[in-house]
């Protein structure tokens, strides 16, 4: 019988050594919805979340390690939509999306083709909420200067290890001229925002 006055049966705790820095790992990614929506944006379903000290729109995502030896354990990190100190949080945040769905759906980064570029288009961000992806886990620090893992990198099918991280074959990147043909390089109108094609 487990009583809350005697802990001598209770489990010991858990204390994880953080995930060497680099270490490869697929990952299923979940976004903490921050109620914050801009449909102007594209930003909507309650996604994204704005700081209230800065003003700045981020997904709030976890990941968590899918198999392996660090199978379960889990990471945090922001992926930047828009900063009031200029573009360059929302590019990196974008260019770590494209990272994740090039990731997720096997596609090499040279692939322009119109698959490729279809693929590489969401409706909205409930479509990378739950997507799984090969990511390289990094070290930054928490909040009393202890080491902590973040994801900021998605590995793509053009990456050495990709194959044996995800399970997935490899497709070759399409043909130079496949990727130049004129229909594949022109952009049908969507009506979805820039950021989002």
């Amino acid at each position: 019988m487990t009583t809350w006055n005697d802990f001598n049966s209770a489990e010991d705790q858990n204390n994880f050594d953080v995930i060497p820095k680099g270490t490869l790992v697929k990952v299923r990614m979940t976004i903490r919805p921050g109620g914050y929506d801009d449909a102007s944006q594209g930003w909507t379903g309650g996604y994204a979340t704005q700081s209230m000290t800065t003003g700045s729109v981020y997904l709030n995502c976890e990941f968590v390690v899918l198999d392996g030896p660090y199978a379960k354990r889990k990471m945090w990190s922001l992926i930047g939509l828009h900063s009031p100190k200029g573009p360059e949080w929302a590019n990196m945040g974008r260019a770590f999306v494209k990272g994740i769905l090039n990731s997720s759906r096997g596609l090499h980064p040279q692939d322009n083709s119109a698959q490729a570029q279809q693929a590489r288009r969401i409706q909205g961000f409930a479509d990378l909420d739950g997507i799984e992806f090969v990511a390289k886990v990094e070290m930054d620090k928490d909040q009393n200067g202890d080491d902590k893992n973040v994801i900021r990198t998605a590995i793509t099918p053009d990456q050495k290890d990709y194959a044996a991280v995800s399970g997935n074959t490899v497709q070759p990147a399409a043909s130079t001229q496949q990727a130049s043909s004129p229909q594949a390089s022109a952009s049908a109108p969507t009506g979805r925002p820039s950021w989002a094609q």
